[in-house]
Parts: C-alpha cells; sequence; structure tokens
C-alpha cells in the first residue's frame, strides 16, 4: 500500500519533474499502458493528439514491469532499459509524462489493482483509461474489468483490423478519432534483428539509444 508521499512512485518527463501538487485544480490524466519495448513515434503521436483534442490535459505512459510468473519475450528489455527510452521520446513534451507508478506494486501487476493504488496516491485527479480498439474487445477477460468501469472513464483508440461498434459501448467509454499510425513496436524489433531498420518510427533519441546499447539485435 502506498500511505505517504515519500513513497510514492516517481514519474518523469524528463531528467527533472515538477510537482504534481499546489492550487492547479484537478487534472484529467490519460493512462497508457505498455511494455513500450521500445516506444515509438505512434505512441507518441497518439498522446499528442489526446491532448491538442482536449481529452486529457496530461498523457502518462505507464510502462509495464517484467513479471517473473510469466513466460516473457526473449527481446523484451529490462525495466530500467524500457524507461529510459520512453524518457527520452518524450523529452521536450511537457503533457507527456512517463510513469514508473506499476513498477513499485505487487507482481503480478493488474490494471486495476494500479488504478486503485493511483487514485490513493493523487485523489484530486481524474485517471482515464487509454486502450486501443484490440483491447477494448478483451476489455471483459481483463481483472475485474466492471469495477475499473465503476471507477474511470476509457478512451478508445482505432487500431487497425479492429471495429468497435459504438452503440454498444457503455457509459463512460468513449470512442476517440485519433490517425491510424501504422508501426508496431514488434516490426521495428525484427527489421532491427533483420539488420534492415534505419529509425523509421522512432524519435532520434530512442534510435540512437538502440544504436548505442546494440538493442534488439
Amino acid at each position: 500500500m502506498i500511505d505517504n508521499n515519500t513513497n510514492l512512485p516517481k514519474i518523469s518527463h524528463a531528467a527533472h519533474v515538477p510537482s504534481l501538487g499546489g492550487d492547479r485544480g484537478r487534472f484529467r490524466i490519460g493512462l497508457f499502458g505498455g511494455s513500450f519495448n521500445p516506444i515509438h513515434t505512434g505512441h507518441i503521436r497518439l498522446g499528442e493528439t489526446l491532448c491538442r483534442k482536449g481529452w486529457v490535459d496530461e498523457l502518462w505512459f505507464l510502462v509495464s514491469p517484467l513479471n517473473p510468473w510469466k513466460q516473457n519475450s526473449p527481446d523484451l528489455l529490462s525495466d530500467e532499459e524500457r524507461l529510459r527510452m520512453a524518457r527520452l521520446a518524450v523529452d521536450g513534451k511537457p503533457r507527456l509524462r512517463v510513469s514508473d507508478f506499476e513498477m513499485h506494486l505487487p507482481r503480478p501487476s493488474y490494471m486495476v489493482r494500479t488504478l486503485e493504488e493511483l487514485r490513493l496516491a493523487y485523489p484530486s485527479d481524474e485517471f482515464l483509461l487509454v486502450i486501443g480498439a484490440d483491447n477494448w474487445l478483451r476489455f471483459p477477460q481483463w481483472k475485474d474489468s466492471d469495477k475499473i468501469l465503476s471507477h474511470h472513464r476509457l478512451l478508445v483508440y482505432p487500431r487497425p483490423g479492429y471495429t468497435v461498434d459504438a452503440t454498444t459501448l457503455p457509459q463512460g467509454v468513449n470512442i476517440v478519432q485519433t490517425p491510424l499510425f501504422d508501426i508496431s513496436s514488434t516490426d521495428i524489433r525484427k527489421a532491427i534483428a533483420d539488420g534492415h531498420y534505419h529509425g523509421r518510427g522512432l524519435t532520434p533519441k530512442v534510435w540512437k539509444e538502440i544504436r548505442q546499447n546494440k538493442y534488439y539485435q
């Protein structure tokens, strides 16, 4: 249980992050969870679009931890390596942040628990869950999905090949019109391993970090 500010997990969008306290009013914070292995420009443009269109005031990239009880992909980088790339990707974008919050919670990691702890840690803010259409179609299989819906609004963004019928959505779930991004972390990793990748779909800082450390080769 997170019970005081000194033990709160850190969030960052650069080397230093201003405090979330102060008289700034109630913030609508979009939570976009994932392994971000690696984070790419589709992720960044999605966050910028949601902020620009007024769906959220900030977008937090919630980097998922390695799960010791499940078989992870052999090319899944460590928590710190993926966090560092995500921080590089949002550097200079003040409305986009990177959070390691979930890495400080008990494993295995479930979104319902993460959201409960965020509500306790930041009671003055509203957290909106951002998921793709593919994840929305699987959402009933999530742990305590009904509990998530009872406490949080969801923003569902389009994914190629997945159709969501807006007339069937429950209250509090909205389809957000964002561009379709034909970029995937899986394809990027495969292209790097094959030696046929030249940085398309990554920010320059992230691509430099991958090259310097020979990730995914």
